[in-house]
């Protein structure tokens, strides 16, 4: 398990160095429209990042077709790289992911993805950069 050096910013500092789409879900836990996002159908084979800090998250070995309408992993790069905490919003409770490094917001995980891990990790676009290989 990798851990990250953490990164921490002004609130300044983050708008002016993310888009406002990119801003409002990284550091305000928005969430794109499904089908929407410019990864959500992505088929080539590369490595996510956090396009906050440029951690790298997710492999796409690790992507499947969830039919949600935004990019599902099912396992991250790395266990040290992703968190996961408790998000009580909208009425209801679902584990939130985030980027171990800066906090930046990533999108949930679900325990109803395939093996081997079973989870579906439900990431908005917004969130990643793509390096392809």
């Amino acid at each position: 398990m990798t851990t990250p050096d953490k990164i921490t910013k002004t609130d300044a500092e983050w708008r002016e160095q993310l888009t406002p789409e990119q801003y409002n879900v990284l550091r305000q836990q928005g969430t794109e429209r499904p089908f929407t996002g410019k990864y959500w159908n992505l088929k080539d084979d590369g490595t996510y990042s956090c396009a906050a800090c440029g951690q790298e998250l997710f492999r796409s070995d690790t992507k499947f077709d969830s039919g949600c309408g935004w990019p599902s992993f099912y396992d991250a790069l790395d266990s040290g790289k992703v968190e996961a905490r408790t998000d009580t919003s909208h009425g209801m409770v679902r584990t939130e992911v985030v980027c171990s490094r800066c906090g930046g917001h990533l999108g949930h995980v679900f325990e109803d993805g395939p093996n081997p891990t079973g989870l579906r990790y439900c990431i908005n676009s917004a969130s990643l950069q793509f390096r392809k290989e």
